[in-house]
């Protein structure tokens, strides 16, 4: 088969923190258990999994603080790339007093107090996370949770440096789909992509969702459905369920040649416009050339309005962002035209119309009521009606 390029990683250089050496590993290992523990959140365990294999390229550690006050004052790296969404790492109340610049330290999981690797300790700062919450929420309102996560974080410290990583960070329950960067760039190469569109899902995909990636797959070479399977909201749809829907759907419509299924370990912000950019860069690093930006992307509640996730793309030098982004209208069903939509292709009024989205399923599935093909595929219906079946309303 031919051989192609895939796009090249920001930054130039696809990072890579892992190491590989087992001698250096064992002994990196030994001089982390006697050093200082800061324990990771699931957010920041996701952050570290993209930083060590690169995922998150440039970077190769959590931001220090010239870093993190130039992404939320610029909206960029301090080279001038765009970024918009702070990578940090905080450190539990009084532990600034133990640690300090030029130190090193370990890092271990919260949940199972695992160390994973270490941290050579380049700035140690106290950040202003109201004002953290209104440049990358938009808000400080903590019914938002995003804000409410970060808001936490109030009165104690972040930590700043590179990190080398002796354990994989993320243990997902999919492993044949969790692939790092590299990997699913040799995938491309291997099928003989040179362009191809990423896909951003916490939801099942339903028939919304499918038109949009079938109008994209027309222009390229080949589909990434990239799902987080990282921390997102309590009332998300599970990632497990959520992956049986993408096989299905897989299976029975879609060209499996021009499609690849792979987990993201990464978790939701929540952050709307400032997060469509930032999905931008992470799916460049996996090699995609586009990416699918909807209506509401990584939206929650009413915090943004419609299509602020498209117009936060007119602030960037697309050049530098070095990814193409497809901007879709709301899609729909019309009865009348009986086929998916949107305001661009369809004439027909609003009462000829049902919307569709991830929030009117759950609704309908809470209430017994089976989804109709308008919504979501027979199949998925199915498996989303087996999981919440006996769930109390």
């Amino acid at each position: 088969m031919e051989r192609h390029e895939t796009i090249s990683p920001y930054g130039g250089i696809l990072i890579n923190r892992f190491i590989e050496d087992p001698l250096e590993r064992k002994e990196i290992e030994r001089e982390a258990n006697a050093l200082e523990k800061v324990f990771l959140s699931t957010q920041e365990i996701g952050d570290l999994e993209l930083i060590t294999f690169g995922g998150l390229s440039p970077l190769e550690g959590f931001m220090d603080s010239r870093t993190y006050l130039s992404v939320l004052e610029k909206m960029c790296l301090p080279g001038g790339l765009p970024w918009t969404i702070p990578i940090t790492l905080c450190l539990s109340s009084g532990q600034e007093r133990k640690v300090k610049a030029g130190d090193r330290v370990s890092l271990a999981r919260y949940n199972d107090r695992e160390i994973i690797g270490i941290m050579e300790v380049e700035d140690i700062y106290k950040p202003d996370v109201r004002e953290e919450s209104v440049k990358v929420f938009g808000t400080d309102d903590t019914s938002h949770p995003g804000v409410k996560r970060v808001i936490e974080n109030e009165g104690k410290y972040y930590i700043g440096g590179k990190v080398k990583v002796f354990k994989r960070p993320c243990e997902v329950d999919f492993p044949q789909y969790h692939r790092d960067p590299l990997e699913v760039r040799k995938i491309f190469t291997e099928r003989g992509w040179k362009t191809v569109v990423a896909f951003q899902t916490r939801n099942p995909i339903h028939r919304a969702h499918e038109y949009l990636q079938k109008c994209a797959l027309e222009m390229v070479d080949g589909l990434l459905i990239h799902p987080i399977v990282g921390e997102t909201k309590s009332d998300d749809i599970s990632a497990k369920v959520r992956m049986r829907c993408y096989e299905v759907l897989m299976e029975n419509y879609f060209p499996k040649e021009r499609v690849l299924l792979s987990v993201l370990p990464m978790a939701m912000r929540y952050a709307g416009p400032m997060e469509a950019i930032h999905h931008c860069i992470v799916r460049r690093n996996y090699g995609a050339t586009h990416f699918i930006i909807g209506r509401d992307h990584a939206g929650v509640g009413n915090y943004y309005g419609s299509f602020d996730a498209h117009r936060i793309f007119e602030k960037f030098d697309l050049s530098k962002l070095g990814i193409t982004p497809i901007f879709f209208d709301h899609a729909f069903y019309c009865k009348k035209c009986s086929s998916m939509a949107t305001q661009k292709t369809c004439p027909h009024p609003q009462d000829m119309r049902i919307t569709l989205s991830g929030t009117k399923v759950r609704e309908m599935l809470m209430a017994g009521i089976e989804p109709p093909p308008e919504f979501t595929r027979k199949e998925v219906a199915s498996i989303l009606m087996e999981e919440y079946k006996g769930k109390d309303k």
